[in-house]
């Protein structure tokens, strides 16, 4: 094989971050310069909910273990980033308990956003090995019970994130630009991930934990490293996503939250990268569309009462439907690659070869 031949090959196996990466870039380009400011905030808030789903595609799309916490880490990402790029004076006002080492502490935002991601990578690093000991519906229990007990700590420790109450006072830094770098970012990261020695170790305990165990791989450790890797991305995205509402409480990361980026995995298809791109993508669209209908419809009194909760229940019912008709979500868990076309056309030439 010539070099010609060599460089086509590896750029058609290698297609798939142009393919996802230029047209963000285009849209954000075409917004920044064209859109309203309700269009560049909703792509704002798109590129960092496709960071957050990137992360948990890392761990729960390799591993195929359901990753309740991962909106935990989120949250703590968020307080933390917030705590130490707050000035001071701000942070005595808005929380009166805050231990005096905590409130003397600042920092610039990109540092404490990544601080706050390693804070959030440090405590799945404490609390992740016996987790990921556990397997099926066992693990998924003990995730989710892991994610309770970090709303309670989140809600009730009043010295550090206000408890219950909001914290507020964050300084607003994630503008579009900085988001959609971001997410381009954790997007070559997540992928790199992916066909990593450790992402193909992972997909392979995914696909029978026994076998993966008997040619030698700890299933353990490496489920124990993309649980990390993971709550990494996932503190990070909570910092970014902490820095655009700059106003937040515990309840932005619980179970409907948590429900909302499952919607945006399932619906794409957990397998790839593609897949989270696309999930996050229809989901955001959707979520969107759905919210001005329903105030369209609360606003001019269609019905003789008001309508709420039609985005979750439609949400709901799309991922019922995927998971029914298609398991593998939208894209499932091939990655898109150059040519498409020829490589839909080959998948339908062996469809129809295997049903002979």
């Amino acid at each position: 094989m010539n070099l010609t031949s060599r460089l086509a090959a590896f750029s058609r196996q290698h297609s798939t971050l142009p393919i996802l990466m230029i047209p963000l870039v285009l849209v954000g380009l075409g917004l920044s310069m064209f859109g309203s400011s309700l269009l560049v905030n909703v792509y704002t808030y798109f590129c960092v909910s496709l960071i957050m789903v990137l992360g948990l595609q890392m761990f729960m799309g390799n591993a195929g273990i359901l990753n309740w916490v991962h909106i935990g880490f989120v949250g703590i990402g968020a307080y933390a980033s917030g705590i130490l790029s707050t000035a001071p004076l701000v942070k005595g006002m808005g929380v009166p308990n805050m231990y005096p080492a905590l409130v003397e502490l600042s920092m610039p935002v990109i540092p404490a956003i990544l601080l706050g991601g390693v804070i959030a990578a440090l405590v799945a690093a404490v609390i992740g090995y016996p987790l990921m000991r556990l397997s099926d519906f066992v693990g998924v229990i003990t995730l989710f019970a892991t994610l309770i007990v970090i709303h309670v700590v989140m809600t009730q420790w009043d010295n550090v994130t206000n408890g219950p109450r909001t914290f507020f006072g964050v300084q607003e830094f994630t503008t579009l630009t900085v988001a959609l770098i971001a997410a381009l970012i954790v997007m070559v990261v997540a992928y790199w991930f992916r066909e990593s020695a450790l992402g193909l170790r992972l997909r392979a305990s995914r696909d029978d934990r026994y076998a993966a165990m008997a040619v030698g791989i700890d299933v353990v450790r490496v489920r124990y490293y993309g649980f990390v890797s993971s709550a990494l991305i996932a503190g990070m995205a909570g910092g970014l996503w902490g820095h655009f509402i700059t106003s937040f409480s515990p309840k932005a990361f619980y179970i409907s939250e948590m429900f909302i980026l499952l919607s945006m995995i399932v619906i794409g298809g957990s397998g790839s990268i593609s897949g989270a791109v696309t999930g996050t993508a229809l989901v955001t669209v959707a979520r969107e569309a759905f919210r001005q209908l329903e105030g369209t419809i609360n606003n001019a009194h269609v019905l003789s009462f008001e309508v709420y909760g039609l985005t979750e229940a439609v949400m709901a019912i799309a991922m019922v439907t995927i998971l029914i008709w298609r398991p593998g979500g939208v894209v499932g868990g091939q990655e898109l690659r150059w040519p498409l076309l020829k490589r839909a056309k080959r998948s339908e030439t062996k469809e129809v070869e295997d049903g002979v």
